[in-house]
């Protein structure tokens, strides 16, 4: 397992130097096969490294964005990630993109995962590029440990695709890409600020246990190198 560090000063370096490795990735992917596609998360953390990407000057047209994870919440609410990315990313050149939100507007999260895997398998898998975040409680995209389905989602097996996640530390029902979706990603980013961040990371990687912290998946487990990007 490869895993590369990066440490920035602070979060506006670590923002710009990822917003540079992203659009340089996805430009390249759209150099060689005619389109790329970026599953991003939500969270605060991303929205400076965002909007340093929205302002890249490559053909947003021929890229995708989809989320890592979703609540099952309207686009509306406070809490939806699709609202972070469209206030925070979806602008400028960006806004040309195409979007793939993770929620319908159907009743279960168990059927709107079933409509947004048919969405996306066959335009924008495997992704070119994926970009994590990580919960003080180890868990990555809606990975939570104690999970109704979280055996499943880490499953390598499983193909590749949402499914739901019911958590007692979720709150809302979730949408998540399973493992084996994010794990092969051509560029795959871990992107974590602050010492609490730091120390949890340290955890996840002196142990083993992916039931307690589900970012030891990521760490041990993804064929593609983990790029780890870490700001104070």
């Amino acid at each position: 397992m490869t895993r590369n560090m990066k440490k920035f000063e602070d979060g506006a370096k670590l923002a710009a130097a990822l917003a540079v490795d992203v659009a340089d990735t996805l430009a390249a992917a759209i150099n060689d096969k005619g389109t790329a596609s970026i599953a991003v998360s939500g969270g605060s953390t991303p929205k400076a490294f965002f909007r340093m990407l929205s302002k890249a000057d490559i053909d947003w047209e021929k890229v995708t964005i989809t989320l890592v994870d979703e609540r099952f919440v309207p686009e509306d609410s406070p809490r939806s990630n699709h609202k972070l990315v469209k206030e925070n990313l979806l602008l400028g050149p960006a806004a040309h993109a195409r979007f793939i939100p993770l929620y319908q507007n159907v009743e279960t999260a168990e059927e709107a995962a079933e409509i947004v895997t048919n969405k996306v398998s066959a335009t924008s898998l495997p992704f070119d590029v994926v970009v994590l975040g990580m919960g003080t409680d180890g868990h990555t995209a809606s990975f939570f440990p104690g999970g109704d389905t979280l055996g499943r989602a880490l499953d390598m097996k499983t193909p590749a695709g949402v499914m739901s996640m019911h958590a007692e530390g979720a709150g809302e029902a979730r949408l998540t890409f399973t493992f084996s979706s994010l794990e092969n990603a051509g560029l795959l980013v871990l992107h974590i600020e602050g010492r609490e961040k730091m120390d949890v990371l340290e955890k996840a990687l002196a142990g083993n246990d992916e039931t307690e912290m589900p970012i030891r998946a990521v760490l041990s487990r993804a064929t593609s190198p983990v790029n780890i990007y870490w700001a104070p």
